[in-house]
Order: structure tokens, then sequence, then C-alpha cells
């Protein structure tokens, strides 16, 4: 019986001793069965084909290989990982002209069905172009190139600052890279600002206000602030023209000489709140709480709230020298313990209102609707010529 030590084409280790038996066929099958490989054709160490089972004597040393050509174990510079599968050899990129280096493994084994793992899972299986370097070209952008490539390094997506993830992704889709397009759909969609019509917070806000130069004026027109809580903040010279503050929570809030120009106060409260030189022309307050609130500048600047929508609003005790609400609509109003003196309330629904304790000194009160208005207590007596006439 003879006997012979087969190895895998072109590995000088890990060689099994087989016995020789039968035919050819016979022994590829059992080459087969020991190496792990599908064994085709036969070869003795200097490269020769053997086709018959009678040319192989006793103690012969037999390199078996799955149809490729003969691979010389002694001459051969290549890895026995490389031929065996294990893609451990390193690979030089150039990707848009910017130079990589990997390993196989990297591009293969973390996504096989990806085209980098098909384009240098086999060499040459590509026929892949290599620069004068040996680095192989790959026309792509390298800046979204570097974060695929550390995905497959590690499985962590990390994008430096300045990098757009639109053009990541597409880069991730053109490879097919499956996962990653996932975590950047994901990444993409928490990066993107709020809607335009999405509440602002009261963090966001602060942030904002933070960052602001307290000379500078910051400018909040149309904004949607609806439901925020920015009580006890310094809100001074900000520009709110148009913006939602419905059921805002504004209360002990510093809005000296804000811009409330037609902005939806409607619901919200402004308890204590600093209004001296606030312009709220055309704003709408209805239904809103305004108890104690200061209006009155010691500098003479007044506020303005000409032509506003305050039915229902609780104004009482209030501080509102000099106030100018011509044509404002203060429908049902509670005015209690207001302090009106020289204030201009011409051509002014008053409808209603409880302005017990007030004191109108002075008060322009010409063409206003005083239908149902309550004059209780008043501090200073109210002449005809302040009046309807």
């Amino acid at each position: 019986m003879r006997r012979v030590t087969l190895f895998v084409n072109g590995s000088p280790r890990n060689g099994k001793v087989v016995a020789v038996y039968g035919t050819l066929s016979d022994l590829l099958s059992v080459a087969s069965s020991k190496l792990g490989i599908k064994a085709t054709s036969v070869y003795n160490g200097k490269g020769g084909l053997i086709d018959d089972i009678a040319l192989i004597r006793d103690d012969d040393v037999l390199f078996v290989c799955e149809g490729e050509p003969f691979i010389d174990p002694q001459s051969d510079g290549r890895p026995h990982e490389e031929l065996t599968g294990s893609h451990t050899d390193w690979l030089t990129l150039n990707v848009g002209g910017r130079y990589f280096t990997t390993t196989r493994s990297t591009l293969v084994n973390k996504e096989p069905d990806s085209m980098l793992a098909h384009m240098f899972k086999d060499k040459d299986a590509w026929g892949n172009k290599q620069d004068h370097r040996g680095a192989f070209l790959i026309d792509r952008s390298p800046e979204y190139f570097e974060p695929i490539l550390n995905y497959l390094r590690h499985g962590q997506l990390i994008v430096n600052d300045g990098i757009n993830l639109l053009g990541v992704l597409e880069e991730a889709r053109f490879f097919g890279i499956d996962s990653l397009i996932e975590h950047l759909e994901i990444a993409i969609k928490n990066s993107q600002p709020a809607e335009d019509h999405s509440p602002i917070s009261r963090k966001e806000f602060v942030r904002f206000l933070l960052a602001t130069p307290t000379k500078s004026e910051l400018r909040c027109q149309g904004l949607n602030f609806s439901g925020a809580d920015l009580s006890r903040l310094d809100l001074r010279y900000i520009n709110f023209k148009m913006a939602n503050l419905s059921r805002c929570n504004l209360a002990h809030a510093n809005l000296c000489c804000a811009n409330l120009e037609r902005a939806d106060l409607s619901g919200s409260v402004l308890d204590c709140a600093n209004l001296q030189g606030v312009k709220m022309l055309c704003s709408n307050a209805e239904g809103a709480s305004l108890k104690g609130c200061n209006f009155e500048d010691p500098s003479g600047l007044k506020a303005n709230l000409e032509g506003a929508n305050l039915k229902g609003v609780d104004m009482e005790g209030s501080q509102m020298t000099g106030i100018n609400l011509r044509v404002a609509t203060l429908k049902n109003a509670k005015l209690k313990n207001c302090n009106l003196r020289g204030a201009t309330l011409a051509g002014t629904d008053l409808e209603n209102c409880d302005l017990s304790g007030c004191d109108l000194q002075e008060a322009n009160l010409r063409g206003s609707n005083v239908k149902g208005a309550i004059f209780e207590e008043m501090l200073t007596p109210l002449h005809m010529s302040q009046s309807v006439r």
C-alpha cells in the first residue's frame, strides 16, 4: 500500500497523509474530504499534473487544487491566510486622489454582499485598475468614503464636523453598505431642525438668548412659542412681531420695549410682567392675564396697545399711566384698581368693564363705549369732557 502527503495548492502547511488506492477519482474524493476543498486535480512538487494514479509513488508530496493553476509554495510570497480565504493582506486604495490603507478583511467581512466585498474578495476578480504606486483606483469622493471605511473597521458611524451626511448616505447606497444606510437615515432625521411651525421650547430659546450679544436685537418675528414657559426671562427689546405666544407663561418676564405688534397672546399669563414702553399694536391678548403689570416708564416712554384685542383680560392692579389704548377692545375686561392716569382710551370698547377703584385723572375717554361699565369707588372724579358727548 502506498501513502502520500497532500497539501492545498500553494500551501506548505497543514498537510494530510492518506493511503492511495483505487482510481485517481478515489484519491480526489479523499483529498476533498481531508482538506475541506472541492479537489479537481493533483500536482507533484514540481508542478507536474498527475492524470494517472499509477504515476504516484510511495511517500510522494502532492498538491491538490480546485481548478486553478499550480502555485509553487516555495516561490509564492502570498501568506497562507490569503490562499485559504482569511483576507488579512493589506491594500491601498486611491479614492479620488486620496490614499487609504486597510486590510482586505475590512472591505469584505462586515458587508459580504456589498460592492466593495465583491471588488476585493478575490484578487483581480473585477480587474481593478491600479495607479503607479499600486493603489486601487476608486473614482468617488474621499471625504464621504472615509466614514464608510471607518464604519467597516469598527461598526460605528462617526462623521466629522463639516461632512454632509447626505453625501455619506449616497456613497453608502452606491457601495451597497445596507446596515450603514439605516444608521445614516436616522442620523439625518435627528439632525434636521424642527419644522417651521413646531413650537420653540424654553430650553431652545434660552440657548438663543445666551448666544445673542446684549446690544443686539433678537429677531423672533412670526416664530411659534405656543405654550412655552418664558417666565422670569429678560426679553427686553426683542422683536416678537406677529409671533405666536398663545398660552405662554410670561409671568414676571421683562418685556421692556419689546415689539409685540400683531402677536398672538391669547390665553397667556403675563402677571407682574414688566411692560414699560411695550408695543402691542393690534395684538391679540383675548383672555390673557396681566394682573399687577407695570406699563409705566419713568422716562416718559409710553406703552402702545392701540387697536389691541383685550377682550376678557384681567389687568387688575396694573400701572398704566399714559398708556395708549385707543380703539382697543376691552369688552368684559377686569381693570379694577388700575392706574390709568393720562391714558388714551379714545374710541375704546369698555363695554361691561370693571373700572372700580381706577385712577382715570386726565384720561381721554372721548368716543369710548362705556355701556355697562362699572365706575365705583373712583379715586378721582370723571369729568364729562373726558367721556362721550
